[in-house]
């Protein structure tokens, strides 16, 4: 009897110990900062040439602060070998993403923000620690802010999706084309997994869109991954609406319509 209530005790002390070991995560970005930034877009590389199989992100050295989320979840526990290494959460002005976390607990992300008041939330694999920062980003050069805004992301390592974009004038934007000739561009290809990959316009033709996503391709292998297109209008104005599309892609070099709209400059 006493040397099961001693077991017991053993168990729960280790419990407690897990769980405090747990509570010691602390998630801190680095980069962006908090408070007032004067940016003008320069030092910012939003694409990335990668050989598969990929596995991760590698930003250039010379990577604009303001154009990148940066940081470490210190004591970060080692993953295990045998388990899948499950995401973080990446959390940018409302819009939730998978966010890839390296075994040292490093993550890092190019990203490119919108004027005006922005804020970055991330959270840990298990949820557990998470840091959100607020900022103001004030474009230089006479920069117009993005008044539609396309961020696909998914759910799967090493493996890349593409963002397509059809505008009613008939072009399209896409890895191999980037930017147009009304002034949308893709600002971020991301090649390794997760994304995101982000489509914005400062000045978008009204009509209707097409927005297609290509399962571009993985390791060789047929992997079930889930995109999720987040659409945002008017962003940083009273008027912002965002709506949510979470599609299933199933195999490499599919191309599915994922999204028809419409876009009125009037609102």
């Amino acid at each position: 009897m006493i040397i099961r209530r001693l077991c017991g005790i053993g168990s729960l002390l280790l419990m407690v110990v897990a769980t405090s070991a747990l509570a010691e995560q602390r998630v801190d970005i680095d980069t962006p900062l908090a408070g007032w930034h004067d940016t003008s877009g320069e030092g910012a590389d939003f694409s990335q040439q990668v050989n598969y199989p990929a596995s991760s992100v590698n930003s250039p050295t010379s990577q604009s602060a303001q154009a990148l989320i940066k940081g470490k979840i210190k004591d970060f526990p080692k993953p295990d070998s045998k388990a899948k290494q499950e995401p973080g959460r990446l959390i940018v002005n409302g819009v939730s993403m998978p966010l890839k976390v390296q075994e040292d607990g490093s993550f890092n992300r190019p990203y490119i923000f919108p004027q005006g008041s922005n804020g970055v939330e991330v959270r840990s694999p298990d949820r557990v620690a998470k840091h959100r920062t607020q900022f103001y980003a004030q474009r230089g050069n006479g920069a117009i802010p993005a008044r539609l805004r396309l961020v696909l992301s998914w759910d799967t390592d090493n493996t890349d999706l593409d963002l397509h974009v059809v505008t009613p004038d008939g072009g399209h934007a896409w890895y191999g084309g980037r930017q147009l000739a009304n002034g949308g561009a893709l600002d971020v290809d991301v090649t390794t997994g997760y994304g995101p990959e982000i489509f914005s316009s400062p000045a978008p033709e009204s009509g209707q869109y097409l927005v297609y996503v290509n399962y571009y391709g993985g390791r060789g292998e047929e992997i079930l991954t889930t995109a999720q297109l987040t659409i945002v209008t008017e962003e940083g104005t009273p008027n912002e609406k965002q709506e949510t599309v979470i599609v299933p892609m199933r195999n490499p070099g599919e191309l599915t319509l994922v999204k028809k709209f419409s876009y009125s400059s009037r609102g």
